[in-house]
This record gives structure tokens, sequence and C-alpha cells, in this order.
């Protein structure tokens, strides 16, 4: 049977790393994810206020086929200012793509980002004209390492999730023939990720070893129209999930989008109502090219992508399940 791999998380996939900041005071942080090598990237947008830097570069048809990074964050449009810290960094270290090596000419690292909105959530925010997100980029990259912090961390610091308090959550699957599928999660939703008046997440038939609680749903029915836990009064890109699905597998540009819609998916699995006008939902997806990819090619793909999806809506579930309260926003593990 396909499994988990030995973290259940992103890291599970050969040649990634990821690194976490936090600002504690204005409740806020940034995730960033880095392939030792230049990896294949690209991205499915799916929500109606998406906040994002590059995406236009990944469209297999561009010039550029690889990414050296990618940047989650909180922060609204203060938070694209993460994947500069972020280019910052790299740059200094000789990282990034070059047309022509010229002497003196610094290569220009190419860093995809996509931002939640965390504004909101109470915290303190009165930064002046120093957002901290620049630095944050810069920690979140430094710090960056095999272990995946889940809940109140990187980029989910201060997500709120429909009514409950929102996080980052990772999952992953080992496939029978060996591939890895990951995903992480920084869920910020407008809707609910809990059916209506129970504790049981969406993503219930898709867990594995009660990793996000193990709550078997009542079997009640409930009204079409009762979205349970969602947010109410939403305001433009107050809502938002970001989040990476990755695979050890060498895929195209061009498979690498398939596999990121087929992954948006799990979203729809994980969260009632999705893609709103007023949410930002994008997912990246990453290719590590450390294992051939098997004939039939469209074949794999299509088991990939549905792997993917699983793997989403199980990151979801396990941000949240992993958050703790803080202030007004109470966590899934304090509601009775």
């Amino acid at each position: 049977m396909a499994r988990p791999g030995p973290s259940n998380s992103l890291s599970d996939v050969a040649g990634l790393s990821i690194g976490c900041a936090e600002d504690a005071s204005a409740l806020t942080g940034v995730t960033v994810i880095v392939p030792d090598m230049r990896a294949v990237c690209a991205v499915d947008v799916r929500g109606g206020g998406p906040g994002t830097r590059e995406t236009d570069a990944l469209a297999p048809e561009n010039l550029v086929d690889a990414i050296d990074a990618l940047v989650l964050s909180g922060g609204s449009v203060y938070g694209l200012a993460a994947a500069d810290g972020v280019a910052a960094a790299m740059g200094a270290e000789g990282k990034g793509f070059g047309l022509v090596d010229l002497p003196g000419v610094p290569r220009s690292p190419v860093i995809p980002a996509a931002i939640l909105y965390d504004l909101a959530n109470g915290a303190a925010k009165n930064w002046g004209d120093a957002p901290p997100y620049n630095a944050l980029g810069r920690a979140a990259y430094a710090a960056r390492g095999k272990t995946v912090a889940l809940g109140n961390a990187g980029a989910g610091a201060g997500a709120v999730a429909g009514a409950l308090k929102g996080g980052q959550g990772s999952a992953s699957i080992v496939a029978q023939d060996g591939y890895t599928v990951a995903a992480l999660a920084c869920v910020n939703c407008w809707g609910s990720t809990t059916m209506p008046n129970q504790r049981t997440f969406w993503a219930q038939p898709f867990e594995i070893d009660g990793e996000f609680g193990a709550v078997a749903p009542s079997g009640q029915s409930f009204d079409a129209e009762d979205w349970g836990g969602a947010k109410f009064n939403p305001q433009p890109r107050a809502n938002t999930t970001i989040a990476c699905v990755a695979t050890d597998a060498a895929l195209t540009p061009a498979e690498a989008k398939r596999v990121a819609q087929m992954a948006s998916a799990g979203l729809a699995r994980a969260i009632r109502p999705v893609f709103a006008p007023f949410d930002g939902d994008v997912v990246f997806a990453l290719s590590t090219g450390m294992r051939e990819t098997s004939a039939p090619r469209a074949l794999t793909i299509a088991r990939l992508g549905a792997l993917a999806a699983d793997c989403l809506a199980r990151a979801v579930a396990r941000g949240v399940y992993s958050a703790h309260s803080v202030g007004p926003h109470r966590a899934w593990r304090d509601v009775i």
C-alpha cells in the first residue's frame, strides 16, 4: 500500500529544504521552499483575489523553465517583499538564472511567491514604512532544513481558517512504485474545514493513521447552504489558502501544470466553500526530477496529480488540526 513518507511532510520529497520565520508581535510569517537544484515549477490560480509574484514566468511557453525558490507569505501585498529578501540572499550566493554569464553581472534568482491576508487578525501591524517581510524572507531562507513545522508556523502563523485558527499543514505519500508526492498548505480560507456543527474535517475520508484526530462524521444530513464554520462579512483578499505540492518524479513544465491543476481538487475536498471571489487560492507544483518518469507518461502524470490532491486535502486538515489558539482565534483542539 501507498504510505506517508518518514516525516509525513513536504521534506519527504528528495531535494527540497523548507524554512519558516515568524513575527510573534505581528502574528504573521513566511515559508520558503528551496530545491537543492533548480526545479521545474507550475502554478494553478483558482481564487478570485490572488496575490502573486512571477507566476507569469512559469507558463510552459516562456523562457524560464525552473525556479530557485518558492515563497509563501502572510501580510497581503506587503508579504510579497519576502521574496525580495530571499532573492537578495540567493543572489549574494551566486544562485539564479543567467542567460549569459558575464563578469560582474549578478545572476537573477527566480522566486515565485503567493500571499495570504492576515492583516486583520488583531495583532500589531503598526510597522509604518518598514514591514517585516523582507527580513522574514531572509530569516526563513537561513533557517531552511528538512523539518516542516506545523500549525502556527511560517505563512500560517497568523492564518484563520473559517471560524477556527488556521495554520501550516503538510502531508506526504510514497506510491507503490517509489514516487514520493507531498503537499504543504497555509490555510487562511473563507470556507470551513469542518462539517457543519461537527469537529469532523471535510478531508476525513483521506486521513491516514489518525493524522488529524480521527474524528468520524456523525452521519447527520445538513442543508446545502449550511456552510458551518465559514467566515462571514468577507473583505477582498481577506482569505486565501496558498499551497505547494511536490514530487521527485521528473516532469516537464506542462506536466507540472497539469499536476497543479489536479492538485487543486484537494482544496475542494478539504474546504467548503472554496475558490470564492474573495479567496486568493493558489497551488504551486514542484518537480525535483530525482526519479525518471515511467511510461506511459500520461498515466503517471494522472496518478501523481491524484496523489497530490489527496495529500493537499490532508495537509489542509493537518494545518488546522495542529494550530493553537491565539487571542480570539480558537483552535480546533479547543472547540468541544
